[in-house]
């Protein structure tokens, strides 16, 4: 009669993720939130807000597609939560670039 895995097992079995490494996607996607600022600082109110949508939908597809000990500070919350939080934000986004009008220099 084989032996049933408990979750520990299971778990003992995944590799290792160094904690550094668990902070790469939240790097990323500051990086991501950061560059989308500074585009909006320099008056283009349309890409900014775009470029922030696009780095809020990468957030939720780290926090869908990777597992939790892998995602560092993206996990906040349940990941339902999480990801309607952020898709939420970033459809908002989307929609605010798409009405916001662009200054003329």
């Amino acid at each position: 009669m084989a032996d049933a895995e408990t979750p520990d097992e299971t778990r003992k079995k995944r590799p290792e993720v160094p904690d550094w490494l668990a902070q790469v996607p939240y790097f990323l996607v500051m990086s991501a939130l950061g560059a989308g600022i500074v585009v909006v600082a320099a008056a283009y109110f349309k890409r900014g807000p775009a470029i922030i949508a696009c780095a809020l939908l990468l957030a939720a597809a780290f926090r869908l597609f990777l597992p939790k000990d892998w995602i560092g500070m993206l996990a906040v919350r349940r990941r339902w939560i999480d990801l309607t939080t952020l898709v939420g934000m970033a459809v908002l986004l989307i929609v605010l670039a798409w009405v916001a009008p662009q200054l003329s220099a």
